[in-house]
C-alpha cells in the first residue's frame, strides 16, 4: 500500500494547487470522522487508514504514521493467524457464539433478515 502511495505522490504533485488543498482539507475531514468512529458505530481504523493515505499525498508526516499503523495491522494480524492452537480455539469459539446468539435473536424476536 505504501508503494501505491508514493507512486500517486509524485502525478499528485502535478496538480493544480486548489485539487491539492482540497484533497488535504478531505484528508482532515475523514481522518477526524474516522477518530469518532473509534468511540462510536463504524469502521474508525479503516478511515484512519484511508485518511493517512489520502494525507500521505501533501505530508510526509502522514506518510510515516500510515507506515506506522500498517505495520502494526500487520503485527496483530500474525498474532491472530500465527498464534497458538489454544488463542485460535477460542477467536473461533467467541465466532461461533456471536453467530449462535444472533441466530437465537432472530428466531426469538421475529426479526426480519430481509427488509420488505
Amino acid at each position: 500500500m505504501i508503494e501505491r502511495v508514493r507512486a500517486r505522490k509524485e502525478r499528485h504533485r502535478e496538480r493544480s494547487r486548489i485539487v491539492r488543498v482540497a484533497f488535504a482539507i478531505a484528508g482532515f475531514v475523514v481522518l477526524l470522522a474516522g477518530v469518532i468512529m473509534l468511540f462510536t458505530p463504524g469502521p474508525g481504523w479503516a478511515a484512519i487508514v484511508f485518511a493517512l493515505a489520502i494525507l500521505a499525498l501533501e505530508f510526509a508526516w502522514a506518510e510515516r504514521a500510515l507506515e506506522r499503523v500498517i505495520d502494526q495491522m500487520e503485527r496483530a494480524s500474525d498474532q491472530v493467524t500465527k498464534g497458538s492452537p489454544v488463542r485460535r480455539a477460542v477467536v473461533i469459539g467467541i465466532g461461533v457464539l456471536a453467530a449462535a446468539g444472533f441466530i437465537t435473536l432472530v428466531i426469538l424476536w421475529d426479526i426480519p433478515l430481509v427488509p420488505g
